[in-house]
């Protein structure tokens, strides 16, 4: 092989490593709780943040104590109503939602009750078990507890573009209502504002 061959046999060698290393993956492990913020839109963060600071706040306020004192020390019963996505991007609410409702139940200050789908679930299991369970085993229909209350609430977006700088704001609003008389009996917000900047013109 002469030496122009073997020039060129090097340079494709050369070529094709540097294609071969530029198609692998990397993979780094991080904290879960490490905030991460690649595309500059809402993610695992903002939820978690955000679940936290308001659920601080509802169990914070004078609805609580005032429920507990009318009714022997008891704890109310929540349920997590619809958390609306007015967003102008694509939300995963199931994670804030479970974000949401791991705080209410750690707190230790409210009982919480199965959601419309959950429910659906456990009265067919509960229905099966009439059917094929021993009485000693067998939970009985009409037995669920009631929610005293529900929360529910909207992500909202407001978005301020010049050129490839946009500033992303995000209001959370969240409403505690009395499922006895319809009262609003807390009122929440959390607002998140995030400068972002990209080479493409587009957000």
């Amino acid at each position: 092989m002469n030496t122009m061959k073997q020039l060129r046999f090097g340079f494709i060698t050369l070529v094709l490593a540097a294609l071969v290393t530029g198609c692998g993956t990397s993979v780094k492990r991080v904290d879960v709780n490490e905030a991460i913020d690649l595309s500059g839109e809402w993610n695992d963060t903002d939820s978690r943040l955000v679940s936290e600071e308001m659920i601080r706040d509802v169990l914070s306020r004078s609805w609580l104590p005032n429920y507990r004192t009318a009714n022997g020390n008891a704890l109310p019963a929540v349920i997590v109503g619809e958390i609306r996505n007015k967003s102008h991007e694509h939300i995963n609410l199931q994670t804030f939602v479970s974000d949401m409702e791991r705080e209410l139940i750690n707190s230790g200050e409210v009982e919480f009750v199965a959601s419309k789908n959950e429910r659906g679930q456990i009265r067919a299991e509960r229905k099966d078990q009439d059917i094929h369970a021993s009485d000693t085993t067998r939970n009985e229909m009409g037995q669920e507890v009631g929610a005293d209350f529900m929360l529910q609430g909207s992500i909202n977006t407001i978005i301020d573009q010049e050129d490839k700088t946009a500033v992303k704001y995000y209001q959370v609003d969240l409403t505690l209502i009395s499922m006895a008389d319809n009262r609003k009996v807390w009122v929440g917000q959390k607002k998140i504002k995030k400068v972002v900047k990209k080479n493409a013109l587009r957000f």
